[in-house]
């Protein structure tokens, strides 16, 4: 089975590709040329990129990409999320044994402290 087995790439991939660019760029350029109203600019960036969005999906990759990202909708739906109740026992749990840890680590610093001090001589 080959890692790379990907779809074939047409000529007019390339020139999709392009075109989102430009599209992009323009969105850059425009934002910085052009003295618009922020709803204008909120506007028109919101149509651009979509513009550009809609090019990038028509490309091999960007059908493959919806694709994944459908199975990924589909397979999220699928998740059995946890109650209310049970995400906060599963918190309260977290914190307490983050507590314990917390003490133990301190408790075996300290000690290591003493310890080192004693063998070299120094004060603390």
């Amino acid at each position: 089975m080959s890692a790379t087995s990907e779809a074939p790439k047409s000529g007019l991939d390339l020139v999709k590709w392009l075109l989102v660019l430009v599209i992009l760029s323009l969105v850059v350029v425009g934002n910085y040329i052009y003295e618009l109203s922020s709803l204008e600019r909120a506007i028109a960036i919101v149509v651009l990129v979509a513009a550009a969005g809609f090019v990038a999906a028509q490309t091999t990759k960007g059908k493959i990409f919806l694709n994944f990202a459908k199975e990924s909708r589909t397979e999220v739906r699928k998740v059995v999320w946890p109650t209310r109740q049970e995400t906060m026992q599963t918190t309260i749990i977290v914190i307490i044994a983050t507590i314990i840890m917390g003490l133990i680590l301190w408790g075996l610093d300290a000690i290591l402290l003493r310890v080192v001090s004693f063998f070299t001589g120094l004060g603390m």
